[in-house]
C-alpha cells in the first residue's frame, strides 16, 4: 500500500501584506471562477443551518456559490464581498439578494440583525480578530458563525501531488481549528468526503481560478500548465478528454456567539 503523505502544515493565517496581494487576484475574472468552483455538499449546508436561522449574511461570498445554496433553503440572505466583479456575477444569479461591496472586517451592515454569519472559502482572507468582532456585532445573541472550505482531498497520494503542482493554497489540516475571537464558543467541526468529475481542461481551469496562478507571470503560468499536462497525461496516464473522479472534502466549523452582557 502506498504511504499516505503528511498533510500540508498550513494554518489559516496569512500576513496582512501577502493577504492583500493574493486577494487582489479576485478583483477580476469572476466568470471563470464561477464556472469551475464547486458548490458545497448538502450535509455541510445542513450542518450550517442546524439552529434553523432565518436571516444570514454570507461574507466573502464571491460569485455567490454558497449564497445560492443558502437562498435555496428559504433564508433571507445578504451578501458581502470586496470584489465588484464577483458581486456582478452574484447579482446575475441572485437578483433578489442584497449585496454589499465591503470587507469582512467592516461590512457596514446593521448590528444585532442576523441569526447566522457564513464564510465559505474566505476566512483566510480576513484579519481574524477584526472579522470576529464584526461577525459578533452583526449577530444576535446566541447567533452562529460558520466557516467552510472545499478542498482537494490530499490524504489521497496522487491528489496530494496534484495539489502541489496546482499550488492549491486552501488546504488545511483537519485538526487545525480556525482562529476565532473570544466572542465565540469553541467551534464544532464537520467533515464530508466527496468527488468532482473533471477532465484535463477543467483541471487547468480550476488551477487558473486560484490566487497563485492569477498573480503569477506568464512564464510561471506556462510552467504550471506544462507540469499539469505531464502529471495528468503522462504520469497518471489519463487522456485529456477522460473524466476522472477527483477526491474532495469539505471542512466546516460552527461556533455560537456568546450571549451579550
Amino acid at each position: 500500500m502506498a504511504e499516505i503523505p503528511s498533510l500540508p502544515r498550513r494554518a489559516f493565517t496569512v500576513d496582512a501584506a501577502r493577504r492583500t496581494d493574493l486577494a487582489s487576484a479576485f478583483q477580476h475574472g469572476a466568470d471563470s471562477y464561477d464556472n469551475i468552483r464547486p458548490s458545497y455538499p448538502e450535509q455541510a449546508l445542513d450542518f450550517t443551518l442546524q439552529a434553523h436561522p432565518k436571516t444570514v449574511v454570507d461574507i466573502g461570498c464571491g460569485s455567490g456559490i454558497f449564497t445560492e445554496q443558502l437562498a435555496g433553503r428559504g433564508l433571507e440572505v445578504s451578501a458581502v464581498d470586496p470584489s465588484a466583479d464577483m458581486l456582478r456575477v452574484l447579482a446575475e444569479r441572485l437578483p433578489q439578494v442584497v449585496s454589499t461591496c465591503a470587507v469582512g472586517e467592516n461590512t457596514g451592515l446593521p448590528g444585532d440583525a442576523f441569526d447566522l454569519v457564513t464564510y465559505a472559502q474566505a476566512w483566510h482572507w480576513v484579519d481574524h480578530p477584526k472579522a470576529s468582532a464584526e461577525a459578533a456585532r452583526l449577530l444576535r445573541s446566541d447567533g452562529w458563525l460558520t466557516l467552510l472550505w472545499n478542498q482537494l482531498d490530499v490524504t489521497v497520494p496522487w491528489v496530494h501531488r496534484l495539489a502541489r503542482i496546482m499550488h492549491a493554497g486552501d488546504v488545511h489540516r483537519p485538526e487545525l481549528e480556525p482562529p476565532l475571537g473570544t466572542q465565540f464558543s469553541k467551534p464544532e467541526h464537520g467533515i464530508w468526503h466527496w468527488s468532482m468529475e473533471l477532465d484535463f481542461a477543467q483541471i487547468v481551469e480550476l488551477t487558473k481560478s486560484r490566487s497563485y496562478y492569477r498573480r503569477a507571470n506568464e512564464s510561471t503560468r506556462a510552467k504550471v500548465e506544462a507540469n499539469l499536462a505531464w502529471y495528468w497525461m503522462e504520469h497518471l496516464g489519463h487522456a485529456a478528454e477522460t473524466k476522472v473522479q477527483v477526491p474532495y472534502l469539505t471542512h466546516a466549523w460552527r461556533a455560537r456567539r456568546r450571549t451579550r452582557r
